[in-house]
C-alpha cells in the first residue's frame, strides 16, 4: 500500500470508491453520486481543501481522506473500498492527513459522523477523536432521521 498526495487526476477514482459508498448507503451523508469533477473541486484542489491524500494497492485507488474548510471549521471526509475497512488504511490515512496538517499549521479537525455509522464512530474513536456535540434531528433526503454525532481531534 502506498499512501500520497490526491493529485487532479485521482478524481475519477477517487469519485468511483465515494459512489460505490453512497450506493450501498448507511456509512456517509452523501446521498447523491458525484462527479469527478465535483471530487476534485470538494476534495483535491479546490480552494477549500487544505489535505487530500490517497491510498492505492497495485495501482487501485483503495481509500482517500480530505480536509477542507467548511462552516469556519476545518473538517475530514474519510472514505475507503467497499469490502477492505478495518484493516488499517485508515489509520495510515489518517498518519499521512495529521502530519500534512500539522506542516499547515491547522490546530484541529472536526467529524460530522452519522450517528447510525457503527463503523465510523468505531474509527474516529480509535484515532483519537473526542465528541464535542451533535444533531440528533439530522434527516436523508427521504425523512429518515438519523442524527449526527460531532468529533474534534486536537493536532496541538
Amino acid at each position: 500500500m502506498i499512501v500520497r498526495n490526491a493529485m487532479a487526476q485521482d478524481a475519477e477514482a477517487m469519485a468511483e470508491v465515494l459512489n460505490q459508498i453512497i450506493a450501498a448507503g448507511g456509512t456517509t451523508a452523501h446521498q447523491h453520486p458525484l462527479t469527478a469533477a465535483e471530487v476534485r473541486q470538494n476534495y483535491i484542489d479546490g480552494p477549500g481543501v487544505a489535505v487530500s491524500v490517497l491510498a492505492e494497492d497495485t495501482d487501485q485507488v483503495t481509500g482517500w481522506q480530505s480536509l477542507g474548510l467548511w462552516q469556519g471549521e476545518m473538517h475530514i471526509g474519510t472514505f475507503v473500498r467497499i469490502g477492505i475497512q478495518a484493516r488499517g488504511l485508515g489509520a495510515a490515512l489518517f498518519s499521512a492527513t495529521c502530519g500534512a496538517a500539522r506542516e499547515k499549521g491547522l490546530r484541529a479537525i472536526i467529524a460530522h459522523i452519522r450517528a447510525d455509522n457503527v463503523p465510523g464512530l468505531a474509527y474516529y474513536a480509535r484515532i483519537g477523536f473526542v465528541d464535542i456535540g451533535g444533531d440528533p434531528g439530522f434527516a436523508l433526503d427521504d425523512g429518515t432521521v438519523v442524527g449526527r454525532v460531532f468529533r474534534r481531534y486536537d493536532l496541538v
